[in-house]
């Protein structure tokens, strides 16, 4: 038989119209948010109805309704990439944080959704944690390090810690104030509250050059 023949019979096997995984994936994903940002209780059985895939197909992609809805939420995010150098980590940061002013507005429901569904669900908000926002901090994390590294922050800096109350100033917006991130005033303020953050981060020397700098 000739290598032909073998790739003739494979295709010959294939059935025709076979969907392709990540278009199961897609599927599967998106009847997830329909019911999410319906404010809709999500099933297995309502996520089968809705995408037209199995149940068995469902659960050989997720191991559980929790992985799987902690999936859903983050679809659209991606991991910040934070260009620093020894003048502009702050910046960049920032920016990394901040992200666009058009790319707010669609977002910010369904992140209120999130939180919601999070907060009265703590296996989620665990699942999405592990799974998900706990990779999305490792650039910043790794630029705050690499800026220790260099002498310009404070040494005996807790890294997380750090991450944490800058992420802290942009959450205290959405949650408490119910502030969105695609006006002026709101960034100005998240920008606000990381500079004095950013002081406390900053080691000796880099803060008395940050002090000349204001005041020169």
């Amino acid at each position: 038989m000739t290598s032909m023949t073998l790739v003739a019979d494979a295709s010959a096997r294939r059935r025709p119209g076979r969907p392709r995984d990540e278009d199961l994936d897609e599927r599967i994903i998106a009847a997830t948010l329909r019911r999410v940002d319906a404010g809709e209780a999500v099933t297995v059985s309502r996520i089968v109805a809705d995408s037209g895939v199995s149940r068995s197909a469902v659960y050989r992609r997720w191991p559980s309704l929790t992985a799987l809805i902690a999936a859903a939420l983050d679809s659209g995010r991606v991991v910040p990439t934070v260009v620093g150098s020894r003048t502009d980590l702050k910046e960049s940061i920032l920016d990394a944080i901040l992200g666009p002013v058009e790319s707010q507005r669609p977002y910010e429901e369904r992140f209120r959704q999130r939180i919601r569904l999070v907060m009265s669900d703590r296996g989620l908000q665990k699942e999405y944690w592990s799974a998900h926002v706990a990779k999305r901090r490792v650039p910043i994390e790794e630029a705050i390090r690499e800026g220790i590294e260099r002498g310009d922050l404070r040494a005996d800096l807790d890294v997380a810690a750090c991450f944490d109350a800058i992420a802290g100033a942009i959450y205290y917006q959405y949650v408490v104030r119910g502030e969105s991130l695609s006006e002026q005033s709101t960034r100005d303020r998240v920008r606000a509250a990381i500079e004095i953050i950013w002081r406390g981060m900053l080691s000796q020397g880099m803060n008395g050059s940050a002090a000349e700098h204001e005041h020169g």
